[in-house]
């Protein structure tokens, strides 16, 4: 499953400089608040699901080399925070539906 299709499935808004998103497929997801429980459990190419939207998420994603953070619950991450996004090369997407929604619905849809 690609990342255009997540987008597409789950309506979620890109907040990030768009790109060729029917080029990144997702290996495996990971659902953390906790930026210590992400560093040490998500994986490269995982979908990481937050409600978390500060800068230090972007410095954990970048780091995990995530392909995508997903911000739920309506979370909107400050200009500099996607600015940030932006220049590391982490993609940056929102809903404003809960976190068990989506992880649900990612886990449906093969994202394991």
């Amino acid at each position: 499953m690609t990342l255009q299709e997540i987008i597409t499935k789950l309506d979620l808004k890109v907040l990030t400089t768009p790109q060729d998103f029917s080029a990144i497929t997702p290996r495996g997801g990971y659902a953390s608040d906790l930026l210590s429980c992400v560093m040490a459990g998500a994986q490269p190419d995982n979908v990481w699901v937050t409600l978390q939207a500060h800068m230090n998420v972007v410095a954990v994603a970048s780091l995990r080399e995530v392909s995508v953070v997903i911000i739920t619950e309506g979370a909107q991450p400050e200009a500099d925070v996607i600015t940030r996004a932006n220049e590391q090369g982490v993609i940056l997407l929102s809903t404003s539906a809960p976190s068990y929604e989506i992880i649900g619905r990612l886990w449906e849809m093969g994202i394991q």
